[in-house]
């Protein structure tokens, strides 16, 4: 059998683990039962009596933006701003102070110091009186934890706390519970308060004036507040120069300057940038924890100033609000709630509003992505009855036969609801909900045609989303607020030659007439924008994409009040343009689509998508059309077993080449077969060259 393992000679067993850490070795084999005692007995006392850290752990919630920098800090349960604070976030001028007055030793002794201790006792025993005290950084850190009146038997258990502290949180941690829990005035919790309060600043960079007054103002912080007591603010904070310079850590001339500086007369509020986002994550997030946004801080600061200007020049009681995401991978960079938060608090980007127009180009995307419709397709704009409702444009005019294109850029009426008749109302929905927009009709209501001009709630965060998905290749990903937020797969709403079809047609969008020299835009960069305005001039929207960037705006009446004559290409557009030139420049133009589909936008529609519907067309451009395209397997509403070589093809009819499109992705030309990724259900499209198609749905399944 193997020999149980003994101690080395002349050493004792090792102490407890918290202890070993903290560099406390064996002991020599002399006294080896003491010492074994001894440890036995502290780490006893350290489980009976546990550290008091609920303080500590109590801090302030804290919102930051990308960078790191704070959006939001807000008050702890006791009302407090405690702002976690670790030393590298500190002027290393303010720590080399802070040892100097009040803890020379610090790093050197466990936590109380003999020396201190020592020379605290001989003076008192020469003079009759306590002439200087011996409270260590970390005996404050142990009263500040638990705050006790100054007697006797305080400052034992003080000590006793300090010996425990230092073992538990070393050095660092010591320290950096001080920067945490050290009272600065009021409500004032730490150094990243207190510069934020006095200095208008976090506490990296500081100034000789001002890390002296940090160092000076815990010893009494109510006494020594600046704003109530400058005087004697400023003798403290003198003092402490004059320490520094007899420690060497600053010039007598520096010093002088420093005395100089005014100390300052008033409390700053604490930052509350993004107000609407921060207090809802905050919120989620529980008391005391550290929330890392996707937000640009500097942005963000721009827009609100920007939202601000805007404010100030609508009318009593409207407001307005503002998305800012990046396409790529849908980060949230600006959000803006309202154009104030103190008047108005309810997050505007999350209220559910009637879209107007802006739902259209989702409209036109789900019909290029089926071929049933191309932008050169003619449409009939004439008066129009869709079972008991007769639809008007905008203008109360009708324009007769127009494109696709120019009808979606003119944002006609009439056109939009034909298409959204072809296409189907339910599809429309089912497909923004399954790109994860969050609809809302009324109550018991069925998506119907007046889906197209904006018969249906929906948020502006989510309208964000959609435009992205279209410049981004048509597929839909959540908006992330935060970088370690979960992340569903994305969604495959159209494909890419459809969406960035949908991009060209608004890119040629026209322009509000002397928007570009308004804003300074000069031809700088391509934005593909749509407008809308809701019923009774209630919403004005605007949504423009760009390479890298999707800018949301609305304004209007929070109370859903009407605001006659007030449109999204008035008032709307002037300000997403105005947020575009706050953005950096995209990285690139737009690339083409890999698709090769994405060369039939730019050619002439096909016969058969000649007009939307055939029987609109002047008589003179009708002639005999061959029989259409059929599908002869898989059979429609069938099952299909899933084989090593696919799923074969067939089709009958219809104008050669038949081309094959499943799931909304085209298959190569000549394709026989199909491979489905796996189970599930499946939509197959045939399209001949005349543009006409049939379908088929299926489902697929795996062999037994």
């Amino acid at each position: 059998m193997r020999a149980a393992a003994r101690p080395r000679p002349g050493r004792c067993p090792g102490p407890p683990l918290f202890l070993k850490k903290r560099g406390f070795g064996g002991l020599p084999q002399a006294g080896c039962g003491a010492a074994a005692l001894l440890l036995l007995g502290v780490w006893t006392l350290d489980r009976a009596f546990p550290l008091p850290l609920d303080r500590l752990t109590g801090r302030s919630t804290v919102v930051l933006e990308t960078h790191g920098q704070l959006l939001r800090p807000f008050p702890t349960a006791e009302g407090t701003w405690r702002l976690p604070t670790r030393p590298a976030e500190v002027d290393p001028l303010y720590l080399a102070m802070l040892r100097a007055v009040e803890d020379q030793r610090f790093g050197w002794h466990p936590g109380l110091d003999p020396l201190a201790v020592g020379r605290a006792l001989f003076q008192a025993a020469r003079e009759g009186r306590v002439v200087s005290g011996a409270s260590t950084l970390t005996m404050q850190v142990a009263r500040l934890l638990t705050p006790a009146p100054r007697t006797l038997r305080a400052k034992l258990r003080e000590a006793a706390r300090a010996l425990q502290l230092q073992a538990h949180l070393g050095r660092s941690g010591v320290l950096e519970a001080y920067l945490t829990l050290a009272p600065f005035g009021g409500a004032l919790e730490g150094v990243s308060s207190a510069t934020l309060a006095w200095f208008g600043k976090m506490p990296r960079h500081l100034t000789p004036a001002e890390a002296a007054l940090l160092v000076a103002l815990p010893q009494s912080p109510e006494r020594l507040r600046p704003d109530r007591h400058p005087a004697a603010a400023r003798a403290a904070r003198d003092r402490v120069l004059d320490r520094a310079v007899a420690r060497g850590l600053l010039a007598a001339d520096l010093a002088h300057a420093a005395k100089a500086e005014p100390v300052p007369l008033f409390q700053r509020a604490l930052p509350q940038i993004a107000p609407h986002l921060t207090e809802r994550l905050a919120a989620q997030a529980g008391r005391g924890a550290v929330i890392r946004t996707t937000l640009d801080g500097t942005l963000q600061k721009a827009v609100e100033r920007l939202g601000r200007a805007q404010l100030a020049r609508l009318e009593e009681g409207a407001n307005l609000a503002i998305v800012v995401l990046a396409n790529r991978d849908r980060r949230l960079l600006a959000s803006l709630g309202s154009g104030e938060w103190r008047s108005q608090q309810i997050d505007l980007t999350r209220a559910t509003r009637s879209p107007g127009s802006t739902l259209k180009p989702f409209i036109y995307a789900l019909a290029f992505d089926d071929l049933s419709l191309h932008p050169g397709t003619l449409i009939e704009d004439s008066p129009r009855r869709f079972g008991d409702w007769m639809p008007r444009n905008f203008d109360h005019d009708f324009h007769g036969p127009i494109t696709a294109r120019e009808a979606l850029q003119r944002s006609l009426n009439i056109p939009a609801v034909a298409v959204l008749e072809k296409i189907g109302p339910a599809r429309l929905t089912a497909a923004l909900r399954q790109s994860g927009v969050d609809l809302s009709f009324p109550a018991r209501g069925e998506p119907g045609l007046p889906l197209a001009l904006g018969g249906v709630g929906i948020r502006l965060v989510d309208l964000a989303m959609l435009f992205a998905a279209l410049e981004e290749g048509g597929e839909a990903r959540p908006i992330l607020e935060q970088p370690d937020q979960p992340s569903r797969p994305p969604y495959r709403l159209v494909g890419a030659a459809a969406a960035r079809a949908v991009i060209d047609v608004l890119e040629g969008s026209p322009m509000p007439d002397g928007l570009a020299a308004a804003v300074g835009l000069g031809g700088r960069r391509r934005v593909a924008f749509k407008t809308g305005t809701s019923f009774g001039f209630r919403d004005a929207w605007t949504v423009g994409t760009s390479p890298d960037y999707t800018v949301a705006v609305w304004v209007g009446r929070p109370d859903g009040a009407s605001r006659p004559g007030e449109m999204g290409r008035a008032v709307a557009a002037p300000i997403l343009f105005r947020v575009f030139d706050l953005l950096p420049p995209d990285h690139a133009p737009r690339a083409a689509p890999r698709e090769p589909d994405h060369a039939l936008f730019h050619r002439r529609p096909p016969p058969a998508l000649a007009w939307l519907n055939p029987e609109t067309r002047p008589r003179s451009a009708r002639r005999p059309a061959s029989e259409p395209p059929r599908i002869l397997f898989p059979p429609d509403g069938g099952t299909v077993e899933l084989i090593d070589e696919g799923i074969a093809l067939s089709a009958t009819g219809g104008r050669a080449p038949l081309r094959w499109i499943a799931d909304g992705h085209p298959l190569g030309r000549g394709s026989g077969f199909w491979r489905p990724e796996g189970e599930g259900f499946a939509r197959l499209v045939v399209v001949d060259a005349e543009g006409r198609s049939a379908s088929a749905t299926i489902r697929v399944v795996a062999p037994e």
